[in-house]
């Protein structure tokens, strides 16, 4: 099966007429329905650790899927217990993993408690689609800038790692530096060359390789960033399909 992970920066301010994140939820579920070898809805369990599982963000999406006919939706909840008697099993069922944002830190914290990290390779190698938004999509790299640890960006090297590469996300100049925090960090050595994606830009991976940026907001962009050798760092636009 072909191993693919779709991580992306979720639109945090929608403009007037856009749908927000809705559209790139919506390129997750194609993924996942091209991934299948029978007639049926697209099973997609969505995972809300790093928000401490909060009623409000899964009530979200029961809403928006919970009665939708292409779509068989189930929340894996790890407060103050599995939600699933299983995860191993549950999880290599799906066709998505969707992981919503929050705090790296404590999403990468809670998932070793319960042995996810094997589980979720495990779902990797078998073609299940790897998706989610924010710290949802950095945790399958190497790593990236986080504020999970204080009011300060720092960089954070214990990801997954299925990616070889860094991940930034909101890659833009606001309250916290994202963007200059990231190229510093990777000029430093102190977090390996990768990625970045402004609001409403996703990455898909096929295997350890990038295989196209898409946008659901025309203009915004994708970057490859890497140390120059001498100290700095290099950034390279990537090519940016719009869904």
């Amino acid at each position: 099966m072909q191993r693919q992970v779709f991580a992306f920066s979720g639109v945090l301010a929608p403009r007037p007429g856009e749908r927000g994140n809705q559209p790139l939820i919506e390129h997750v579920l194609r993924l996942g329905r091209d991934r299948r070898t029978a007639e049926g809805p697209v099973r997609v369990c969505y995972v809300p650790t790093a928000v401490g599982d909060d009623p409000t963000a899964v009530s979200v999406y029961d809403r928006v899927f919970g009665n939708r006919g292409d779509v068989t939706l189930s929340t894996l909840r790890l407060f103050p217990r599995p939600s699933e008697p299983d995860a191993r099993r549950h999880l290599l069922t799906q066709d998505v993993v969707l992981v919503e944002g929050g705090s790296l830190v404590n999403l990468l914290a809670v998932w070793r408690a319960h042995d996810l990290p094997a589980v979720l390779r495990e779902c990797w190698e078998a073609g299940i689609v790897l998706a989610g938004t924010g710290a949802g999509s950095q945790c399958w790299h190497v790593g990236g800038p986080t504020d999970a640890l204080g009011d300060r960006l720092a960089p954070l090297t214990e990801g997954l790692g299925l990616l070889p590469f860094s991940n930034n996300v909101h890659d833009a100049d606001g309250e916290l530096p994202r963007r200059d925090a990231y190229r510093r960090s990777v000029a430093q050595g102190e977090l390996p060359g990768g990625y970045a994606t402004e609001d409403g830009v996703g990455l898909h991976y096929i295997g350890a390789a990038l295989a196209e940026a898409v946008t659901v907001r025309p203009g915004a962009q994708a970057w490859h960033v890497r140390p120059d050798g001498a100290g700095g760092w290099a950034e390279r636009a990537l090519p940016v399909r719009v869904v």
